[in-house]
């Protein structure tokens, strides 16, 4: 087995064997399509707002938006999303200006949302979210604000509906 150290670890056969599965069923389709319909929205939606998206746009589950035109860092916007509960990372972008460990970007994904039951229609109420939290980076009422509202807004989209 080149490449990986320690032998065939009959739990790791077992978790490809799964996924693997999963990925031949019509419903992963269906999900995998969902996700890059969502990942267009949000997209969109940022465009919308004046934000610049590396690659202006996405082909596939996350974007990379570059902050310098909102005079914010990866890090500080990184930070204070996890505030409100909105959970994102701080990246590089092409040429960046900031250090590896400051960042002029953010990167946004979907699949997490996509699976607990979003749709294009809620990217733009989350991307309406995350702007209010970075149009407000100090003023912490609001990121307190959004927070509630970022709990509310997930409540219909529990984790586990089979348990509630």
């Amino acid at each position: 087995f080149p490449g990986t150290q320690g032998g065939p670890l009959e739990h790791i056969i077992a978790s490809k064997a799964v996924a693997f599965g999963e990925l031949l069923t019509d419903e992963y389709t269906d999900y995998a399509k969902q996700v890059q319909r969502n990942a267009h929205a949000m997209a969109k939606a940022f465009v919308n707002r004046g934000y610049n998206l590396i690659s202006n746009g996405t082909d596939n589950h996350l974007m990379l938006i570059d902050l310098r035109n909102k005079n914010l860092t990866g890090k500080k916007a990184q930070e204070t999303l996890d505030k409100a509960h909105i959970t994102l990372n701080k990246n590089a972008v092409p040429f960046d200006d900031k250090s590896p460990f400051v960042t002029s970007c953010i990167r946004v994904g979907v699949p997490a949302i996509t699976t607990r039951g979003t749709t294009e229609s809620d990217m733009e109420t989350i991307v309406a979210m995350i702007d209010k939290v970075l149009m407000n980076v100090d003023d912490e009422k609001v990121i307190a604000s959004v927070k509630l509202d970022v709990k509310v807004f997930m409540d219909q989209f529990p984790l586990y509906p089979e348990l509630g």
